[in-house]
């Protein structure tokens, strides 16, 4: 026994040695670049030092990845290379072909590299191949999610190569990746950070080069070194992505249907003004070839915020969204006049609409972003909306007349973000939105910081916001905000306070739910990162909320929430969480009319039980369940979500998710009002169903047919009416003057299926085709009750339909230049 523990004490050491020193790599420069063929057998990979031993994050953090890996790194003046051996028996590497940056959860095994190219622990660049050569690229900044299989922002692309070779004992990564793709210091001697991952899908292993320790918060931060990048030159870094679109759309109308022809052409410009900044521009952008918003009958007080698809406001702007004041689907919004033009001609029959566009048309739009040598980064966005009209004519004397619905736009963001190793940094954001003529124009400054310890386990961070709106209208607002935290190790916490004056408001580009609110948070969680017998991982979280309306100073509600999750040695899952609003509660936001009106709840508390199968297997299933009471009025919410995946082969995969709802007698905004003007409330029961069916079949790496096909019915029945007293009770208000119970039954249904080719790096061929119900086209919720019946109605109205084919060509300046 004494002997055993000789020999193992110097070990232990040694191990926490490793683990806690930082892990360093050489890359080596080379003059002749390699064939990226997917075979390291050039000499100029002999001449690179090796990164190895690589060691688990999950599912057992701390012992040796269970497949030996070597990783070597060489660069010149035009790019940095990865060649990449990871050691396997070739008939267990799984090979499942996906869609670009679509790995997550699929049966495939990878490689990624990470770059921080600034070595400040926040801003840095994924680059992932994946066993069937399928490339991820991802940029990763301090408000970016970090988790497991996402380490940033997705929907950034980048142009670079890779090679994918299966070996009798392993496969092969050989990676190029250009200096276009990056941004660094403008220094002699670069050192950046770096790691890489390796992911073996049967195991459901993670595992790091330089460790990744779950227990530690952030990611970057806990990255190696790459030393030895020297004296780069890299070459002029321009390049130009023209597209050429065309197709048609055919619209049902009053008669018959009516068939436009698009045609649009326009350029992406991306110019290097040096390493470190670089200008981005659009011009003359058509953004018809994206997916359909997953609209639903908002029935709540608050905006619903949709995902951003549009490939330029998603890529390159993690510096934009460090403040929370750009919400970029505000640029090319549906128009300000355009629900006003719809119900002029629906409540005038001598009138009909000839023309009234949805979408407000983008002149242009323009980034500029960078970080310096001493982490000084800065951020300009521009972006210029044109003026757009509807026409309408009078069906009596044949005249058309035109309203204007927009006003020329012009939207701005500057950002100047300090950062400082170990997380910390310090941000000034300001956004302006200027319209032509004497309308409202916004300005909104905010200024957002955080400081984190040495060791990386206690942090402050906050912010304070002040917005200007004037023109047309004159009023200004303010918002703060302090969160104090413990945010490493089992035991983590944090204590939060947050301030929005009821005259805050950013939403001319920004999103705010509800401004004039005042909330107290405090959280507590336990965490578990060492399997156990029964367990790979598990945690516990206790969190309370009090909240405020900040004027006149009220209180609002508490939430007492508590939460539990379990993952199983068989990668199963299941959360179960719990909220309790005890005693009576105002809601001052739901009619809409804060604080003048509001409505006041008994005790009520929800359960939420969810899950999900081994994602691994063939069969994937997900799960959730929802049980919400409100006994002393008796309301009853009971929701379900269950979802289906079945991959059929590498190439097909085809998928099932549904969402449905039933709540009865729940109190909430009628949409209605007294005949003095005061809101009304009602009693609503609600029945939503939403179906989501897509599939994806690839044919190769770089070919793919992707479809989505999408169902949303809701049918509220709102019946009965309630006047509400100014203590926020109701009574019931008995039927008449034109106001009583009613029924809305609205139903929403989208195709969007994409055929895409990537024939060359950064070059893409899409055809498209878009199916959705027409405008005006409805289901009679009295008649059809049932959501089949309800289902098959919808498939029997006439729906709208387009047919796109676009083309992208990427042209590098420096491939140009040797071209000549």
């Amino acid at each position: 026994m004494k002997f055993r523990k000789f020999i193992c004490l110097p070990l232990l050491i040694v191990c926490n040695f490793l683990f806690a020193q930082t892990r360093n790599l050489e890359a080596v420069k080379i003059n002749l670049p390699p064939k990226i063929d997917g075979n390291l057998d050039e000499a100029v990979w002999q001449s690179a030092p090796i990164a190895t031993h690589f060691i688990q994050n999950f599912p057992n953090y701390g012992l040796a990845c269970s497949q030996k890996t070597e990783v070597r790194v060489l660069y010149d003046n035009s790019a940095i290379y990865i060649g990449a051996y990871l050691y396997d028996d070739p008939s267990m590497i799984r090979k499942q072909f996906t869609v670009r940056d679509g790995e997550s959860q699929q049966d495939v095994d990878y490689f990624s590299v990470f770059f921080d190219t600034y070595n400040d622990d926040q801003n840095g660049f994924q680059f992932l191949v994946t066993a069937a050569n399928v490339q991820t690229d991802a940029r990763m900044g301090a408000n970016l999610a970090v988790g497991f299989n996402d380490y940033g922002d997705k929907t950034w692309d980048a142009v670079w190569e890779s090679k994918v070779s299966i070996k009798s004992d392993g496969w092969v990564v050989e990676m190029k990746i250009p200096y276009i793709s990056l941004r660094f210091s403008k220094v002699t001697v670069q050192n950046w950070g770096i790691n890489f991952l390796r992911h073996i899908r049967r195991n459901n292993e993670q595992s790091f080069w330089n460790p990744v320790n779950p227990q530690v918060n952030g990611f970057l931060n806990q990255f190696g070194d790459l030393r030895g990048l020297q004296n780069i030159e890299p070459p002029l870094r321009l390049s130009f992505s023209p597209y050429i679109t065309g197709g048609i759309r055919s619209t049902p109308q009053a008669s018959g249907y009516k068939n436009d022809f698009l045609r649009n052409g326009g350029m992406d410009i991306k110019y290097g003004i040096n390493e470190s900044f670089t200008v981005d521009a659009t011009l003359i952008p058509d953004f018809g070839q994206v997916i359909s918003d997953n609209v639903v009958n908002n029935l709540s007080p608050f905006e619903v915020k949709f995902q951003e698809n549009r490939p330029f406001f998603t890529e390159g702007t993690e510096l934009f969204n460090k403040a929370g004041l750009f919400y970029s689907r505000r640029i090319g919004a549906t128009p300000s006049g355009y629900g006003k033009v719809r119900s002029f001609v629906n409540g005038n029959t001598d009138w009909e609409i000839k023309k009234n566009p949805s979408i407000t048309q983008l002149y242009n739009a323009v980034k500029f972003s960078g970080r310096n040598k001493k982490n000084f980064g800065l951020g300009i966005f521009n972006a210029v909306t044109a003026p757009m009209h509807a026409v309408i004519s009078n069906t009596v004397s044949g005249k058309d007349s035109v309203i204007e619905t927009e006003q020329l736009g012009n939207y701005n963001i500057i950002v100047l973000d300090k950062a400082f190793r170990g997380q910390s940094f310090v941000t000034f954001t300001n956004a302006s939105v200027l319209k032509r003529g004497n309308n409202r124009n916004a300005n909104v400054s905010s200024f957002d910081y955080a400081i984190f310890s040495k060791n990386n386990e206690y942090g402050v961070s906050g912010s304070a916001k002040y917005s200007k709106i004037f023109g047309n209208e004159n009023y200004d607002g303010y918002s703060a905000a302090l969160k104090l935290a413990k945010i490493s190790g089992n035991w983590q916490y944090y204590m939060l306070g947050d301030i929005t004056s009821d005259r805050y408001d950013p939403r001319d580009m920004g999103y705010l739910a509800a401004p004039n609110q005042v909330i107290y948070k405090g959280d507590i969680s336990y965490k578990i990162f060492k399997p156990t017998a029964t367990f790979i991982t598990y945690n516990y979280e206790f969190f309370a909320i009090a909240n405020y309306l900040y004027k006149p100073y009220r209180y609002a509600r508490t939430d007492l929430s508590a939460k539990g999750l379990l993952v199983f040695r068989n990668f199963w899952d299941v959360t179960l969480s719990g909220v309790l609003n005890p005693g009576y509660w105002h809601d001052f936001f739901e009619l809409q009319q804060t604080p003048d009106h509001y409505l006041t709840y008994p005790l009520n508390y929800y359960i939420t039980l969810s899950g999900s199968t081994d994602s691994r297997k063939r069969a994937f299933v997900s799960y959730g369940a929802t049980y919400a009471r409100t006994p002393k009025i008796n309301t009853t919410t009971v929701a379900y979500q269950l979802g289906l995946r079945y991959r059929f082969s590498d190439r097909l995969t085809l998928s099932l998710n549904t969402d449905a709802l039933r709540a009865r007698n729940y109190l909430g905004n009628s949409f209605l009002v007294e005949t003095d003007g005061s809101p009304l409330a009602a009693k609503r029961n609600i029945r939503q169903f939403t179906s989501l069916f897509s599939g994806v079949y690839n044919f190769t790496s770089r070919l793919n047919l992707t479809m989505r096909l999408r169902h949303y019915w809701s049918r509220v029945n709102f019946k009965e009416i309630y006047t509400v007293a100014n203590d926020g009770s109701v009574s019931l208000r008995v039927p008449g003057q034109g106001i009583g119970p009613y029924i809305n039954n609205p139903n929403y249904f989208n195709i969007d299926a994409f055929l895409t080719w990537d024939f060359r790096p950064g070059s893409r061929f899409i055809f498209g085709w878009k199916n959705w119900l027409g405008d005006g086209e409805f289901v009679d919720g009295d008649m059809y009750k049932n959501y089949l019946r309800n289902f098959n109605q919808v498939l029997q109205l006439r729906h709208a339909n387009e047919l796109t084919v676009r083309f992208i060509y990427f042209l590098d300046y420096n491939q140009l230049k040797r071209k000549r």
